[in-house]
């Protein structure tokens, strides 16, 4: 099992460091041939517009157009969400495989930023032990949020006004919030078994 992590900007060491204490093979990602070996690949926050250019100079959003493709599984956080999705409301490089609509900076700017417990069955469902089954800590740093998503996109949590903050589509999955930033680990091992799958 190895997952890559795109290494353009952002909040990516973290996800590193939390896949490689579940002894997952993590690796970062510059360029189109580091994708190659890869059971999976998570797009973190950070910027999206600078993201999304860097990506494209690289040489990479075609290559992970072409993952997804292949039914391998790819996570959007927060800007990486934005970069996963098919529509932002304005003109700026995408990969643009997800069929949600999102708006960027939704919760204002950084001094906006918030946490707030989540229930999410797809986590906290079936789970062994208490601790598996308390609600998330979402931790939400000038996130985006989905405005709308598309019949085949299952959402998997809401706001309590209703505002989704996680989706998931077939091999695709998005999150408005930072799981990494936490020490919860349930998120990433629900991307690796979507990857073992």
């Amino acid at each position: 099992m190895k997952i890559g992590v795109l290494a353009l900007q952002g909040a990516f060491r973290e996800h590193i460091e939390m896949l490689r204490s579940m002894d997952v093979d993590a690796v970062e990602v510059r360029m189109p041939e580091q994708l190659r070996d890869l059971d999976g690949l998570i797009i973190p926050g950070g910027e999206s517009t600078t993201i999304g250019k860097i990506a494209t100079q690289y040489g990479l959003i075609e290559p992970i157009r072409e993952m997804v493709a292949q039914g391998k599984p790819v996570w959007g956080t927060c800007a990486g969400m934005i970069v996963l999705a098919k529509d932002v409301g304005m003109k700026q490089p995408l990969v643009g495989v997800m069929d949600v609509q999102v708006k960027r900076n939704a919760f204002g700017r950084q001094v906006d930023s918030f946490e707030t417990n989540l229930e999410i069955p797809e986590i906290t469902n079936g789970g062994a032990d208490d601790s598996s089954s308390r609600p998330f800590h979402a931790i939400f740093i000038r996130a985006p949020l989905m405005e709308s998503v598309g019949d085949n996109v299952q959402v998997l949590a809401k706001l309590e006004d209703g505002t989704i903050v996680a989706a998931r589509q077939d091999n695709l999955l998005a999150t408005s919030f930072h799981p990494e930033l936490t020490s919860d680990t349930r998120f990433h091992k629900y991307f690796v078994n979507l990857a073992n799958e």
